[in-house]
């Protein structure tokens, strides 16, 4: 059928399942209305595009192969201007993979990866060497990363990522833009690496716990800009490796929630660079790390708001009335033997770290210091809403009635509640 098409042709085939591979070579469109299935019988990619111009919609692809050399996929696209959407990729190793291509829309696809280890299954969207793509409003479940590898000026927007690995994952790309997204319950938020010029807005990323547990982190990325997102219940909110690494660059990160973490923000060492402004820091079991000591001072930080904040605000301007200043004590311990961490919150570190609150034996580092601290801040920790599909599994809408929302004491947001709540959601 596709080999006997000419060019412009639209298809639609009859209902029913049809065998795979297909390789199309020439700008059709491929309408499924979503009662067509094509099943790769366990070999190679379903569906390769070695075209421009192109449309795939309202197909079922199916039973790739397990080559991870070969890039097995459910859709591979060598060309540009394609569309891809409204289609459910299953059993794929890979979902949708674009080499060298530009100008894709990648959109309202459901993809998951094929039922094995979370680090033997496939990306559910790869992007190498390919520019001005747009990755938007796709359902992705328990597949392993999102990855974007040397590219640049592609939009990835409105997805929904839960049970993977690295929700979202940049290396060498540069000027992408990460909007409206919900990534929960992955290992790993959004990591930049060696990517510059990104940016990062909007963006609600939760539950990533674990040993590498962290929401959004930069390694060796300058001038990003990470704005309204809400990063919530990470074993670490933000990270940053030498970031920003380019001399005379800046990172702005600005109007985030970052709460209920483990760790707020965790510099990999004493640098700076970074501008701090109007983020709300609620509820994390600690602040701020830097770890090998020293101070995250030499960053900006203006106009923060800080829950555990003792000042006050006498004249009412919504701004405390002295600066906001954050000094390690007995947490110095485990910052400086990271496996004394195990210990953190016990009833002997809470004495060590009262104790030297009250009478240190040596003046404590000044880790942060705000001058302008905002007083209030009214706070938004709904993780989850009705219209999110896919919770979990494969192919599943998402009854209103087990939605997971945080509760709300009498007074509003509870935090002790909050935070249990997270705990028995797991």
């Amino acid at each position: 059928m596709v080999d006997a098409a000419e060019s412009g042709a639209v298809l639609t085939p009859p209902p029913g399942t049809y065998a795979g591979p297909v390789v199309v070579d020439k700008p059709l469109t491929i309408d499924g209305a979503g009662q067509v299935t094509i099943d790769g019988g366990g070999h190679g990619t379903v569906v390769l595009l070695k075209t421009s111009g192109a449309t795939l919609k309202g197909l079922r692809l199916t039973n790739s192969g397990n080559s991870h050399n070969d890039i097995d996929s459910g859709v591979q696209v060598r060309g540009n201007f394609n569309v891809i959407k409204d289609n459910q990729i299953d059993d794929c190793l890979f979902g949708v993979d674009l080499q060298q291509s530009e100008d894709n829309i990648v959109r309202r696809n459901r993809i998951s990866s094929k039922a094995v280890d979370l680090g033997m299954r496939g990306d559910a969207v790869r992007l190498w060497y390919s520019f001005r793509n747009q990755v938007t409003d796709n359902i992705i479940r328990d597949s392993r990363d999102t990855v974007v590898w040397y590219s640049r000026d592609n939009l990835i927007a409105r997805n929904d990522a839960r049970g993977g690995r690295y929700s979202l994952h940049f290396m060498y790309s540069q000027t992408n833009r990460v909007e409206d997204n919900h990534y929960e319950g992955n290992s790993v938020g959004i990591f930049l690496m060696y990517s510059d010029g990104v940016t990062v807005r909007n963006n609600l990323i939760a539950n990533a716990t674990g040993a590498t547990g962290i929401g959004i982190g930069f390694k060796e990325t300058s001038e990003v800009t990470i704005e309204g997102n809400r990063i919530l219940y990470c074993a670490v909110g933000l990270y940053l490796d030498v970031s920003p690494y380019q001399p005379g660059t800046s990172n702005r990160i600005r109007d985030n929630l970052i709460a209920y973490n483990g760790v707020g923000v965790r510099f990999l060492n004493d640098w700076e660079g970074n501008a701090f402004i109007g983020n709300k820091f609620q509820g994390n079991i600690t602040q701020v790390v830097v770890e090998g000591g020293k101070t995250a001072n030499r960053n900006h930080w203006e106009g923060n708001y800080w829950d555990d904040y003792e000042g006050f605000d006498r004249d009412g301007d919504g701004v405390g009335d002295t600066p906001y200043a954050l000094y390690d004590y007995a947490d110095r311990l485990w910052m400086d033997v990271p496996p004394a961490q195990f210990f953190k919150g016990s009833p002997l570190l809470e004495v060590l770290d009262f104790l030297e609150r009250l009478a240190p034996l040596s003046a404590p580092d000044l880790m942060v210091r705000d001058e302008r601290p905002l007083w209030g801040a009214e706070v938004e920790l709904a993780i989850a809403d009705s219209t999110a599909a896919l919770p979990g599994g494969r192919g599943e809408a998402v009854p209103e009635d087990e939605v997971p929302t945080q509760p709300k004491g009498a007074g509003g947001f509870d935090a002790l509640d909050a935070l249990r709540g997270a705990l028995d959601a797991r």
